[in-house]
């Protein structure tokens, strides 16, 4: 199979982590006989000092071109410490997910053996948890009109949401229910928040057609408390846009590292796959940044861009080889005994 795939590298460590991922997908096209046609774009901070757009028009027709897209991280400090900034790199991504139509972003928190003393929680707590939170990507406070007034010292963001939005992420959400374990968690805030009651309604409206899914509604502070209290209860969950931007990164230190943790950018085009860690600036450059999510999210890549299953396996089982092993990044050594950013890539590429 021909595989043509944009690569952006971002900003940060994101250039250092997907040349290891790039690695591992090259390794794999060797084995299973397989060509890559890679293309790589400008986003971000980057496309900031080039060009002035954090994605351009450019790399839009790059990714639209595109089997699937491999992207590292966005951000930069010189934007973070800049309040005033008219432009910055986190836009870039947030124009990425609407111009892709990117309406759904899947998130699986596991645990893995050799890793479970690094968890902040018990080991009775986390160990055999594995549930997926299916985040929606182009709608709500992030995208609704916000602004300034009162000569500024009033400041506004309104969460919006339509049927049809919040219809295709809860069906979206069912389905993955269907191939799992068949348990669907709709997280809102409904009790204060009419956006919230929208998606209680449209998923109730939707439940009656998947009877074989057990259905249960969580308002947000709950989840979140049972994230940390019994993470083994959740099978899929579904939320809203900033709701689930902040449960899954809460989700991601179950595993002791969110480094380890992949994703998927799925919708109406090309598909996204990228770790859920940011550009980590104070490593950048270092050859420290833990690559392993970066790689799991190319085995995501393979398997729901190109239904490679066998290949996305591959690389699951080489990458828990290197845990068992102890072939890891500082983030998560023993002992001191710690690969470099590029090191852990070659062990990876290696032994695939």
């Amino acid at each position: 199979m021909n595989l043509k795939i944009a690569k952006l590298a971002g900003d940060g460590i994101g250039p250092e982590v997907i040349e290891q991922a790039t690695k591992v997908v090259d390794a794999i096209a060797k084995k299973y006989n397989h060509t890559v046609e890679w293309t790589e774009a400008l986003t971000g901070a980057a496309a900031i000092d080039a060009v002035g757009n954090p994605y351009p028009d450019d790399t839009h027709e790059i990714c639209m071109n595109a089997d699937a897209v491999l992207f590292g991280a966005i951000g930069h400090p010189k934007f973070d410490n800049d309040p005033s900034a008219k432009v910055r790199p986190e836009q870039g991504l947030l124009a990425m997910r609407k111009k892709l139509g990117l309406f759904a972003n899947i998130r699986p928190t596991t645990t893995f053996p050799s890793l479970i003393h690094k968890s902040p929680l018990r080991r009775d707590l986390v160990e055999g948890a594995d549930f997926v939170c299916i985040r929606e990507l182009t709608g709500g406070i992030y995208f609704g009109e916000k602004g300034r007034k009162d000569d500024g010292k009033s400041a506004y963001d309104l969460c919006i949401y339509s049927w049809e939005e919040v219809e295709r992420i809860v069906r979206l959400s069912y389905d993955y229910a269907m191939k799992r374990n068949k348990k669907l968690c709709v997280v809102d805030k409904a009790n204060v928040l009419e956006s919230s009651r929208l998606w209680r309604e449209v998923a109730q409206s939707i439940e009656k057609e998947y009877p074989e899914v057990e259905t249960e509604y969580l308002f947000v502070d709950a989840a979140a408390m049972r994230i940390i209290q019994w993470p083994k209860g959740f099978d899929v969950m579904v939320t809203e846009n900033m709701f689930g931007d902040i449960l899954t990164d809460e989700a991601s230190v179950i595993s002791g590292s969110m480094g380890l943790m992949p994703s998927a950018s799925i919708g109406v085009h090309t598909s996204v796959f990228e770790p859920i860690h940011g550009s980590y600036p104070q490593a950048a450059g270092k050859n420290i940044a833990n690559p392993l999510g970066t790689i799991l999210s190319a085995a995501m890549m393979f398997e729901y861009a190109f239904d490679l299953k066998e290949e996305a396996k591959r690389i699951q089982d080489v990458v828990n080889q290197s845990l068992e092993e102890g072939a890891v990044t500082v983030d998560i050594a023993e002992d001191g005994k710690a690969l470099s950013t590029s090191e852990v890539g070659d062990w990876i590429a290696s032994r695939i």
